[in-house]
């Protein structure tokens, strides 16, 4: 079972960016889609950005012109910079694939908090 690792939440100053990291155990071109998701508190988990593997992405549409989702290959790692911050996007990202692009989302890292200060 391929396993994900997220890295790189924080606190930052709203305007502010941050850059996340998910580490893949396998290869992450196995994998059909990646994403990241978040959840705030008291709040539903929402999707926030996707990868596939051909490289097609989708935003949410609070997050479009601000956040990038991309990949580095070779370090089976996925990233997510997070620039313009704002207080809103405070929540603990997750880390997730579905690995047969069936919409089955059943890989999930363990999360890493991001908080925006105004």
């Amino acid at each position: 079972q391929v396993q994900l690792a997220e890295s790189g939440g924080g606190l930052v100053q709203a305007g502010g960016s941050l850059r996340l990291s998910c580490t893949v155990s396998g290869r992450i071109l196995e994998l059909s889609v990646t994403g990241w998701y978040r959840q705030a508190p008291g709040k539903q988990r929402e999707m926030v950005a996707r990868l596939t593997v051909g490289e097609t992405t989708r935003y949410a549409d609070s997050v479009k012109g601000r956040f990038i989702i991309s990949r580095d290959n070779e370090k089976n790692t996925l990233y997510l910079q997070m620039n313009t911050l704002k207080p809103e996007d405070t929540a603990v990202y997750y880390c997730a694939a579905d690995p047969n692009g069936q919409n089955r989302w059943n890989v999930w890292g363990q999360g890493t908090p991001v908080t925006v200060s105004s």
